[in-house]
């Protein structure tokens, strides 16, 4: 009859897309145009995969996908620019600053 025995689990397909070479090609815009750049890497959900947030000295920020963890560091190492775990060391003030000037003046930007 089987009524206890375990179901196999089944991968539930993500509803996310996976990186590609536009989103690579955007991070490497924001870094050219911007000062100040950090990385941050923000882990897989259940809805979206690692993304990686990057986040100028003005606090203006942009995120894309990126192929894992591992990925984000070599993407950082390879531009040049310093790379943290957002889980480990949080968003910056600057960050939080900006989108507070957004919010108040969404005109500006």
């Amino acid at each position: 009859m089987g009524l206890f025995r375990r179901r196999k689990q089944t991968a539930v397909p993500s509803r996310d897309r996976a990186a590609d070479r536009g989103d690579l090609d955007h991070l490497e815009n924001f870094i050219r145009s911007r000062r100040g750049v950090e990385a941050f890497i923000e882990p897989r959900t259940t809805v979206t995969e690692t993304t990686v947030i990057l986040i100028a000295d003005d606090g203006e920020w942009t995120r894309r996908r990126i192929d894992g963890p591992e990925g984000a560091r070599r993407f950082a190492y390879r531009m040049g620019i310093p790379v943290y775990d957002v889980r480990l060391m949080g968003y910056p003030q600057r960050m939080r600053d900006f989108n507070e000037r957004r919010k108040r003046r969404p005109e500006l930007y």
